[in-house]
C-alpha cells in the first residue's frame, strides 16, 4: 500500500507496470515466479537483473539504482522461510522490514498474520515493486521510502533485516540502528549468508538454512544463511 506516492515512486511504478505487462520473454524480462526457498510467496523478478538494469537504463537515458529488488537474495529468503516455519514470531505483531528490496520478508510476515507490516527502502523502484508484489500475494504491506537508520525504529514489535551487511557504509549505519531498536525491547532478526561486513561478534545465531541462490555473480548454487539477533550487551 503506497500512500502519498512521490514523483520518483510514481514513475518507477508506471515503468514496472509497463514491464510486467509487456509481451515476450528473455532473461532481461520481469516474471512473477515462486521464490525457491519460499514457494508460498511469488515475486516479480528478473532471470538476469544486470541485463534488465542495462536495458532499462538505456531506455531511460540516465542512471538508475541497482535493481536489488529484482532478485530473491539469500538472507531474505532464509528470513522469510523462518517466519513461515515459526508463524508465532510475527503473528499479531507490528512488523518493520528494513531495506525490504522485493518485499519478500514483509510479505512472509503478513502471511503469518502480523497485525501490521511496514516495509522501508530508499530505492523508488523497490518501493513500487513491493506494492505490486504484495498485491500479487493478496496481502497488505505499508511501504515507505524514508531512510529510518537515524531513528529508533518507531512503533514496532519486530524488526526484520535481510542482507543488510553488504558494504562498509551500510554496515556502519545499520548495526547501531539494530542495536538501538533492540535496546528498546523490540525483537530484531537478521538474515545473512556470511557477507564481508557482518559483525558476527555482535550477533548470535538463531537458525541456519541452506538457500538456493538466485543472485547474480554468485559461484555456489546453494548458500548457508544464518538467522541472527543482536547480542544482549552487559549493563
Amino acid at each position: 500500500m503506497l500512500a502519498g506516492m512521490d514523483g520518483p515512486t510514481r514513475d518507477a511504478a508506471a515503468a514496472l507496470r509497463r514491464e510486467i505487462g509487456a509481451p515476450g520473454g528473455g532473461p532481461d524480462r520481469l516474471r512473477l515466479l515462486p521464490t525457491p526457498l519460499v514457494p508460498e510467496v511469488r515475486l516479480h523478478v528478473a532471470e538476469d537483473a544486470i541485463l534488465w538494469w542495462a536495458r532499462m537504463e538505456a531506455d531511460a537515458g540516465h542512471r538508475l539504482p541497482a535493481p536489488y529488488w529484482a532478485s530473491a537474495w539469500a538472507g531474505g529468503q532464509a528470513l522469510a522461510r523462518y517466519l513461515l516455519d515459526h508463524p508465532r514470531v510475527a503473528a499479531g505483531r507490528r512488523v518493520l522490514d528494513l531495506a525490504t528490496g522485493s518485499g519478500l520478508v514483509a510479505i512472509a510476515a503478513a502471511l503469518t498474520g502480523a497485525a501490521r507490516v511496514q516495509a522501508s527502502d530508499i530505492d523508488p523502484y523497490a518501493v513500487a515493486v513491493v506494492g505490486l508484489n504484495a498485491d500479487a500475494n493478496r496481502v497488505a504491506v505499508d511501504v515507505t521510502a524514508t531512510d529510518l537508520l537515524d531513528t529508533d525504529g518507531g512503533d514496532v514489535d519486530l524488526l526484520l533485516a535481510g542482507d543488510v551487511f553488504y558494504d562498509r557504509p551500510m554496515a556502519d549505519r545499520v548495526l547501531p540502528f539494530l542495536e538501538r531498536v533492540a535496546g528498546r525491547g523490540v525483537d530484531v532478526l537478521v538474515g545473512d549468508p556470511g557477507r564481508g561486513y557482518l559483525p558476527e561478534e555482535r550477533l548470535e545465531p538463531v537458525a541456519v538454512y541452506r538457500v538456493p541462490s538466485t543472485e547474480p555473480a554468485v559461484e555456489s548454487s546453494v548458500r548457508q544463511v544464518r538467522i541472527m539477533r543482536p547480542r544482549r550487551r552487559p549493563g
